[in-house]
């Protein structure tokens, strides 16, 4: 006797999760998972907001919305810098015939930093709420952004006149 019913729901949950992957795919790329990251953390790092606020007695409807309205500002930032590294490599290619590929590192220069931004900010709302953090985690976050800095440190254009 066989489990239809389990095979059925089975068979439902893979198809389900299967059009979901292949419409984050469609619309974020092969690496769609990051941008979920994110989007989690951004959830996260609102609830410990919230509950640190809450924590505090300093909860405020006005201020959870401004914070909700600044983490989609985030996501258009991360949109713009997609958008421009893709549009200035596409020129590069089709229109000047220079190969500016390397610009497609602005997008994910910017999603990484944001990444970060997130976690420590995270890590904060907790630490303010009594929590023991590991030291190495906040470290370790806070060496990711130097390094990240200084990987995306444009020279000012003054400084090579000089």
């Amino acid at each position: 006797m066989t489990n239809n019913f389990g095979t059925a729901l089975t068979d439902k949950y893979n198809a389900f999760a299967g059009a979901i992957v292949t419409i984050l795919t469609a619309i974020f790329g092969v690496y769609w998972y990051i941008f979920a990251a994110y989007f989690l953390l951004n959830v996260i790092d609102w609830l410990t907001g919230w509950y640190k606020a809450n924590k505090k007695g300093e909860e405020s409807s006005k201020v959870g919305l401004k914070g909700a309205i600044k983490k989609l500002g985030y996501w258009a930032v991360i949109l713009v810098a997609f958008i421009i590294s893709n549009v200035f490599t596409q020129l590069g290619t089709d229109v000047l015939h220079v190969n500016l590929s390397f610009l497609l590192l602005i997008g994910w220069f910017t999603l990484a930093m944001l990444l970060v931004n997130e976690a420590r900010s995270i890590l904060e709302n907790l630490v303010e709420c009594g929590y023991n953090i590991p030291d190495f985690l906040i470290k370790g976050l806070a060496v990711t952004q130097k390094m990240l800095n200084n990987k995306a440190e444009i020279p000012d254009a003054n400084d090579e006149e000089k």
